[in-house]
């Protein structure tokens, strides 16, 4: 696994790691099958996290670490779709807006989450360079995976969330490529947002009796 923390090539005078760059090309992938409901979304993300695991593994314990998070996550999202994959009349999950219950346990346990993991950075500061903007885009991923998981529409709103701080955050860092590859996730965030929110409309949409389906 070392091998993929070598230079796989120079960009705009940033050096691109084989790590970042597939890693990132996959959790790419794994949005865009999102955005389209298909299942094979969380089997890709949970490989995402697995190669950036084994390349964080051993010297940056607190990467290492959140990418386990994010495979478990993936492999509950996995679960839940394949458990209402039939809600929809095309074999997919529903999506639907989630209740203002829901929607406030999801900022509840992100700010708390945020804080929580912030001040575990801090006190370890080989876990993280940045403690409070690590935080927020770990812990807001893991929201937006959940929500996800739950078929929820505001979960594009987490992901564009996460991108706002992201995207400047991996640039000053020295992650180019992980830079551009979130403001690519912004642009999909909006066109998956846009194609969930009418579909959660059509879910909800009552049918006529006798009309049809």
């Amino acid at each position: 696994m070392n091998s993929l923390n070598t230079e796989a090539f120079t960009l705009f005078g940033q050096h691109i790691l084989w790590s970042d760059m597939i890693g990132n090309i996959l959790g790419l992938i794994a949005l865009a099958l999102g955005w389209r409901r298909n299942l094979w979304s969380w089997p890709v993300q949970f490989a995402s996290g697995l190669i950036l695991f084994g390349a964080f593994y051993g010297h940056l314990t607190g990467s290492a670490g959140k990418q386990v998070v994010v495979m478990v996550v993936a492999l509950y999202g996995w679960w839940q779709w394949n458990r209402n994959k039939g809600q929809s009349g095309d074999g997919h999950i529903a999506p639907r807006f989630a209740t203002w219950r829901e929607r406030g346990a999801l900022v509840g346990a992100a700010a708390v989450g945020t804080v929580a993991v912030a001040l575990l950075f801090k006190a370890y500061p080989s876990l993280s360079w940045d403690p409070w903007p690590d935080a927020y885009i770990f812990v807001g991923t893991v929201v937006a995976m959940y929500a996800q998981a739950r078929g929820m529409v505001e979960f594009w709103f987490a992901w564009l969330l996460v991108d706002l701080v992201g995207v400047p955050l991996n640039f000053a860092n020295g992650y180019a490529f992980s830079g551009f590859v979130y403001v690519i996730y912004g642009a999909l965030v909006l066109w998956g947002m846009r194609d969930w929110w009418l579909r959660s409309r059509e879910s909800a949409r009552p049918v006529m009796e006798g009309a049809p389906a």
